[in-house]
């Protein structure tokens, strides 16, 4: 895939608009509605309910205690990242009784944002786990709350065990322009990839 020009907004590469799916996955509480909500150039459709207290022995919300809602099947937003480029998010339901979903939502997948909520990195194991099953190229945004501690990216990745050519990169789910940034980092991660993958051997 060709995406010469896509960090440059509002510039065009030769050929038509291409369309990328990408998913936003992650631990249950991490944001993924949050992000898809911020970023989206159109209104998300997102499949919100409420959380009651038949959930309560299946939902872990340890470190959410707060969290009123959950998404029970997916979040679709859409962003054009300039004019020859338009990223189709999918956000991905976070508990584990929703996890059979997942095998559909990827299909098709160019790549994925994975996000950690660095108070609880074990609610993130699950989808770092899949992107490595399903060979999806990703990207680990640490998504900052109010109460995160500032933990040294290394250490994360060590906690993560994630690779060194997989890029981690904090940021704000809740701002568009710090999430568009993540997506613009995910993409420069494909090329790369696509790099790589063309150098002789």
């Amino acid at each position: 895939m060709d995406l010469k020009g896509f960090d440059q907004p509002g510039g065009r590469a030769a050929g038509d608009t291409r369309s990328v799916k990408v998913m936003i996955a992650g631990g249950f509480g991490t944001g993924k509605t949050t992000m898809v909500r911020s970023v989206s150039d159109i209104k998300p459709l997102t499949t919100e309910e409420t959380l009651t207290e038949a959930s309560a022995d299946v939902d872990d919300l340890i470190g959410v205690a707060d969290k009123t809602q959950t998404t029970v099947s997916l979040d679709f937003g859409k962003i054009g990242i300039n004019e020859s480029l338009v990223l189709y998010l999918f956000g991905t339901p976070g508990q584990e009784r929703f996890w059979f979903l997942w095998n559909g939502l990827f299909k098709g997948a160019l790549g994925a944002i994975v996000l950690v909520d660095t108070r609880r990195l074990e609610s993130s194991f699950r989808a770092i786990e899949e992107m490595e099953r399903q060979d999806v190229p990703f990207v680990v945004a640490l998504n900052v709350f109010p109460d995160s501690r500032n933990y040294p990216v290394a250490e994360i990745r060590d906690a993560l065990d994630i690779p060194e050519n997989t890029p981690v990169v904090a940021f704000d789910a809740r701002d568009r322009a710090s999430s568009r940034d993540v997506l613009v980092a995910l993409i420069h991660h494909l090329k790369e990839r696509s790099a790589v993958a063309l150098e002789p051997r």
